[in-house]
């Protein structure tokens, strides 16, 4: 018997592969193989437990659940394992040398009588589907987060985009709606719609809602620097004092009533192309969603709405459009290309070190990708300030893919 016992960090589908691997050494060997792994999260890594026994054909014989501490008891056939070694002719040579070495002996006890008791019940946890599995690391890492790190309390700043709706949604159901404050901090162009949705959420969670306005210090901004911004057009700078304020109130509220971390909630597929604003949005102790990619995003909510039976993000959030709002009518789409064809091509440059051309010949355009490359690349130097969050994929920004910031090299 091979006993492993492991620290074996997640990311989507992990299990299904180590139990390939094991499978794999187990049958090279041909030796039951026991897996016991950690269960829990540490800043960005989450351990998913997923424990497992296999048996000398790489058959599983019992399975632990996932991210759930339990013990795990198994039957293995001691004597199938003997016939198997002794009829497999591998490593023959090192199995003669071994009975040739002499070998110190130590009595320990004489024959005992063993009671014959009944075969254990079958202990197979099936795996979680690919939305469970994700929604469940996720709850876990910001769990740990939280309690290890001694806080109790966090803030979410909650607009009614699907984005925050999700970071609120996982942590009412890690910490408990009582230790989730969402904070609401409507502009000039938040329209009536997304501030609706944000009360509906958190009514829907049981999580308290403070509103804090941000007009009257957004117009005392554009106040201030009415002289130096005369004769500009209006534009960026204007639009990320807005998130800059908000960024400002969430850190007041939690340094004065100690609700920390700050969660934020900027997704992959924003923090790859740098869209987020560095001091505002992405303000905080923790970026919950920081590797999962928009389009995951929309999947578990839909997931989690399904485990509720009823609309616990409502689904307007679902249904309109994604934007920042810090301008009238203002789309993600303005600024990137629709999520649906950002998100593949960012998983295969990201996670795949593909190239400009093995990308394009996926069938994508190759001015998008192009496009999207140098937005990754120039935007370095923004995800080296974020939070640090959890990774649930097999590259994730800060731990995994860390590149000089200070690049001439633009192919």
């Amino acid at each position: 018997l091979v006993i492993n016992i492991a620290a074996s960090p997640y990311h989507a589908g992990k299990g299904r592969l180590r139990e390939r691997m094991l499978a794999t050494r187990a049958t090279d060997n041909v030796s039951c193989v026991a897996m016991c792994n950690l269960v829990g999260g540490q800043d960005e890594l989450v351990f998913d437990g997923n424990s497992m026994v296999l048996d000398q054909d790489g058959d599983l014989v019992a399975h632990a659940p996932s991210f759930d501490e339990h013990l795990l008891v198994a039957d293995l056939d001691i004597e199938g394992l003997y016939l198997g070694r002794l009829h497999n002719p591998l490593r023959r040579t090192e199995a003669l040398a071994a009975y040739a070495r002499s070998v110190e002996r130590v009595f320990v006890s004489g024959p005992q009588d063993v009671k014959v008791r009944p075969p254990l019940p079958e202990a197979i946890s099936p795996y979680l589907s690919d939305e469970a599995e994700v929604y469940q690391a996720l709850v876990t890492g910001t769990r740990d987060y939280v309690h290890k790190n001694g806080f109790e309390t966090v803030i979410v700043g909650v607009s009614g985009g699907i984005d925050s709706s999700l970071v609120a949604t996982i942590a009412a159901d890690a910490l408990g709606p009582e230790h989730v404050v969402a904070v609401s901090n409507p502009s000039r162009y938040s329209s009536e719609g997304s501030i609706a949705d944000a009360r509906r959420l958190a009514g829907n969670l049981g999580v308290r809602l403070v509103i804090v306005p941000i007009e009257p210090a957004h117009a005392a901004y554009l106040q201030m620097l009415e002289g130096l911004f005369a004769g500009t057009e209006p534009g960026v700078a204007e639009e990320n004092i807005q998130s800059r304020i908000r960024g400002n109130v969430w850190m007041a509220l939690s340094n004065k009533f100690g609700w920390q971390p700050v969660l934020t909630c900027g997704n992959k597929s924003e923090l790859a192309t740098g869209y987020a604003t560095l001091y505002g949005d992405m303000a905080g102790g923790f970026a919950v969603i920081k590797d999962v990619p928009k389009t995951l995003v929309y999947r578990l909510a839909r997931y989690r709405n399904g485990l509720a039976g009823r609309d616990l993000i409502p689904k307007e959030v679902l249904e309109k459009p994604p934007s920042a709002e810090l301008k009238p009518g203002q789309l993600d789409t303005d600024t990137l290309p629709p999520y649906e064809i950002l998100d593949p091509i960012l998983e295969a440059y990201v996670e795949q070190d593909r190239s400009v051309e093995e990308i394009v010949a996926r069938g994508f355009d190759e001015p998008t990708v192009r496009r999207v490359v140098n937005m990754v690349d120039r935007n370095e130097y923004k995800r080296r300030q974020a939070p640090p969050g959890i990774k649930i994929t097999p590259r994730a920004f800060g731990r995994d893919r860390r590149l000089p910031i200070t690049n001439r090299y633009r192919n």
